[in-house]
């Protein structure tokens, strides 16, 4: 079922490319060719369709959480980059920082900062290293570019995703509907063949 809607797709002018391993929807503006070419009945092309939709759904899922995740990644970035910022501003004045930072999830500590010349980020997976505070701050403003970037790729991909929704779930629809009046169409040249007769 699958191979012979795949093998219709590729037979199709309407056919959109896909965005980075998402597949485009086809809009079937006439649902009877659509059906002839795909070599589908209809409940095999609801099938389809519907199943397209699924696959959709779980994608849609898959880059809400990339998306939450940069979102989230983004102010902890500026946060860092922050700091580096204060501590390059406080270097030669002689005078130590007074800091709170969190230990662990609302508990937190106060550090004395002495004048240094490196920080300590945290990397992940247990890494830590310890930067010059200029190599920290060109490697957190790269990590501030990348994640930004990326989230206006994971965005637009989010956009062609939902018009990939609305593509397939107008397609199920016109699919059902001319199903619905095809068999309308039926009942009623045999109602009025058993009234003939």
């Amino acid at each position: 079922m699958a191979a012979a809607a795949s093998s219709s797709s590729t037979e199709s002018p309407k056919t959109t490319t896909e965005r980075r391993g998402i597949p485009g929807a086809q809009f079937v503006e006439d649902v009877e060719t659509y059906l002839s070419q795909a070599g589908l009945d209809v409940n095999s092309a609801l099938g389809f369709l519907q199943e397209r939709l699924q696959q959709y759904k779980l994608v849609e899922m898959k880059l809400l959480a990339q998306q939450r995740d940069l979102q989230a990644k983004i102010p902890d970035i500026e946060k860092c980059l922050d700091v580096v910022a204060t501590l390059q501003a406080k270097k030669g004045t002689g005078e130590a920082l007074i800091a709170d930072f969190e230990v662990s999830e609302g508990i937190y500590s106060r550090a004395r900062i002495e004048d240094n010349d490196s920080v300590c980020l945290w990397l992940g997976a247990n890494v830590m290293l310890e930067y010059s505070r200029e190599e920290a701050t060109s490697l957190l403003q790269k990590n501030l570019e990348n994640a930004k970037a990326s989230l206006e790729v994971l965005i637009a991909d989010l956009q062609f995703l939902r018009d990939q929704v609305t593509i397939t779930q107008v397609t199920i629809a016109r699919v059902y509907n001319w199903d619905v009046h095809q068999r309308r169409i039926r009942q009623t040249a045999t109602s009025s063949t058993a009234k003939d007769s």
